[in-house]
């Protein structure tokens, strides 16, 4: 299938915005009707991940905002990694954009940066889609991204590799997949490689000396073909909270959101009117 993207009115084109020493962000934001919705993409991934949600939810009037987080994407890279440094990063950013109280919907590595965050700033809603708390890398994850690291990932800068990796990836072929393909490559450099190594031994409950807030709306996504977060990690995160959801697409796989868009910008959706009459 030809992916042809006609990107001179893309909103998600998005611009440099130079956050503190050393840290330039490419940044998308549309203004809005509150709360803003704040999308965070997970390793190895872009601002581009979440196209589907950002786009759905800026054209129903809604404040948007998504980034390249450090050594992903556009942006740049930090000299050493750590959820601290992108979570203090996270704030910056919104206060550049004047953001209160957002709602942080969140894929993959991207959920335990929004759970840091929300442990120390308050939210409207969380949605965390195919990530979690903790044992986030499969046995097979971290002597891979290893490799990768190490000189692999030059094998991507073959098209044929990349092809194969996006076969493997979903059993979902349309031009919605094609497309996330096309934007989100596996990458060739080694910065989104380095940055993976901070989730591995993650543990929201490790040390946690600040309480969850017992009314946050929270809404947990996971796919039943998702080998890195499946059905029992969910119900585990949503139990995690007063208010939590499990929804759970049995067909899914990791990039859930992008092959079921329709379905998790419904119940997004669902959800912030549940934030709108609290």
């Amino acid at each position: 299938m030809t992916v042809n993207i006609d990107d001179s009115d893309d909103t998600l084109a998005g611009k440099i915005i130079h956050l503190r020493q050393g840290v330039d962000l490419q940044v998308s934001h549309c203004s809005g009707k509150s709360p803003a919705i704040v999308f965070l993409h997970g390793g190895m991934g872009n601002r581009l991940n979440l196209r589907s949600q950002y786009e759905f939810f800026h054209a129903q009037g809604r404040e948007v905002l998504a980034y390249d987080l450090a050594g992903h994407g556009q942006s740049s890279p930090y000299k050493g990694y750590s959820l601290g440094r992108h979570r203090r990063d996270l704030t910056r950013l919104l206060a550049h954009f004047q953001i209160s109280e957002p709602v942080l919907c969140c894929h993959s590595y991207g959920v335990p940066i929004g759970l840091e965050w929300i442990r120390r700033q308050p939210a409207s809603a969380l949605i965390a889609i195919a990530g979690g708390t903790h044992d986030l890398a499969p046995w097979w994850e971290v002597p891979s991204m290893k490799f990768l690291a190490w000189g692999g990932r030059h094998f991507y800068r073959l098209p044929c590799v990349q092809q194969l990796t996006n076969y493997l990836s979903t059993n979902q072929r349309n031009e919605v997949m094609e497309r996330f393909f096309f934007e989100c490559p596996v990458p060739t450099e080694p910065d989104p490689y380095q940055a993976l190594e901070i989730f591995w031994s993650y543990n929201f409950f490790r040390r946690q000396t600040r309480p969850i807030n017992s009314n946050l709306p929270v809404l947990v996504v996971s796919g039943g073909k998702d080998s890195m977060f499946p059905d029992k990690m969910g119900e585990e995160l949503a139990g995690c909270f007063p208010l939590g959801q499990h929804l759970h697409l049995p067909e899914a796989g990791h990039l859930v959101m992008a092959e079921y868009p329709d379905i998790i910008n419904n119940a997004i959706a669902t959800l912030l009117e549940e934030v709108r009459y609290n």
